[in-house]
């Protein structure tokens, strides 16, 4: 499991850190993908942080990436408190379940730590992301506004009491809601592929 670095991506990634997203997530929560649509598009915002865009490879291929976003909490007594989201955050599927996602996950955060942030927030599934240690927002007096009482908006501390007394209110940043339409134009630049509805789907 040491045989792969973690490097900042470069333009000269892009159309395979795209493609590789694309087959990460087709058909994983909807019939085909948008992530890798949102991931070329926030490349062009100012809340994306370069620093923080990250590439794993193994053997000289790109086998995972994840890109890190600027957000922040809405405190409940007025104001707003920086903190960051991620994602997406992609393994090819001939690597997933061996160890490199929670590598790539581990290793951005440290990173992200490094760059002063104090949390990270983000909805995902705890079984995966509790083995970094997220926790549930809710717990923390932290709520997601699309959805108050969920189990899966999740919560971690980068630096220690980040979040102590802290009581508020956090939005998934605007750049991850892309139009379907444009994302299917864009979509037609990779090879086809065939969009399945499944019962494990959530879209």
């Amino acid at each position: 499991m040491d045989d792969y670095t973690i490097r900042q991506e470069n333009k000269s990634d892009y159309a395979a850190v795209e493609n590789l997203v694309r087959e990460a997530f087709w058909n994983v929560y909807r019939p085909g993908c948008l992530e890798h649509y949102v991931l070329h598009c926030f490349r062009g915002r100012e809340d994306f942080v370069p620093e923080l865009d990250l590439v794993l490879e193994k053997d000289g291929e790109i086998i995972g990436q994840t890109m890190y976003v600027r957000a922040e909490i809405e405190l409940a007594g007025g104001g707003a408190l920086p903190i960051m989201t991620f994602g997406p955050i992609s393994i090819a599927p001939k690597f997933q379940r061996q160890g490199y996602g929670m590598k790539l996950l581990v290793e951005s955060m440290n990173r992200a730590k490094n760059l002063g942030v104090g949390a990270l927030a983000i909805p995902g599934n705890i079984n995966f992301y509790g083995k970094a240690g997220f926790g549930v927002g809710k717990l923390r007096n932290i709520f997601y506004r699309d959805d108050p009482d969920a189990e899966y908006f999740l919560v971690k501390e980068l630096l220690p009491d980040f979040l102590s007394g802290v009581t508020g209110t956090y939005s998934t940043p605007a750049g991850y809601f892309v139009d379907a339409a444009e994302a299917e134009s864009f979509d037609r630049k990779f090879p086809p592929k065939q969009k399945l509805k499944l019962p494990t789907q959530i879209f």
